[in-house]
């Protein structure tokens, strides 16, 4: 049986109370919004490995999650995403954003683990890596109907900080409803 796997950080319940609250400054835009416990900083996709690969996966991630200290992370902006999709009225790039994301600053902890695991995990996605939280997908159909001067302006400056004191290993089940993530394992940072 092969398992859809990735690793990421979890947020705290009043993180993520916080930020389902967010979700309804903007009932006018066609979006499947994030159910408030899919809420979650993937650090790195692993994709559809083998149940005998997974055992591999899990100690690797233990090893060097107990190799990268405990950090903060500061969530400052709700904003449309990936970043060269913000616009689209822009001549540049005249596609829909595919989601509204929370963004996070970068740190060097964060980009240390996060590189850690690609290099010992031995995968790379080939993506400058930008920390954010997917709050919501854009039915991009939809959106794109919109009138340009009529597109909701989603650019929220915020202020949320947490405490990382681990990493999970996640599995990804595709549903009818969505997506269901189950935590396969925790591993401890070094405090």
């Amino acid at each position: 049986m092969r398992h859809r796997i990735f690793i990421a950080i979890n947020l705290p319940d009043n993180i993520k109370k916080k930020l389902e609250d967010c979700q309804s400054k903007w009932p006018e835009l066609p979006i499947k919004w994030t159910k408030k416990e899919n809420l979650h900083v993937t650090l790195i996709f692993i994709g559809y490995i083998p149940g005998q690969e997974l055992l591999e996966i899990c100690k690797i991630a233990r090893e060097t999650a107990y190799k990268n200290q405990s950090f903060s992370v500061n969530l400052n902006k709700i904003c449309y995403g990936p970043h060269k999709k913000i616009l689209p009225s822009s001549p540049i790039d005249s596609r829909a954003p595919r989601m509204v994301w929370v963004e996070g600053k970068k740190s060097q902890e964060f980009t240390k683990l996060q590189i850690d695991l690609e290099k010992s995990l031995m995968v790379s996605e080939n993506r400058v890596f930008s920390p954010h939280i997917t709050l919501g997908r854009i039915r991009t159909w939809e959106f794109e109907k919109i009138e340009p001067e009529e597109i909701p302006q989603v650019n929220e400056e915020i202020n949320l900080s947490f405490e990382v004191n681990s990493i999970e290993i996640m599995e990804s089940e595709l549903k009818k409803g969505g997506p269901v993530y189950t935590i396969l394992e925790s591993c401890m940072l070094k405090n």
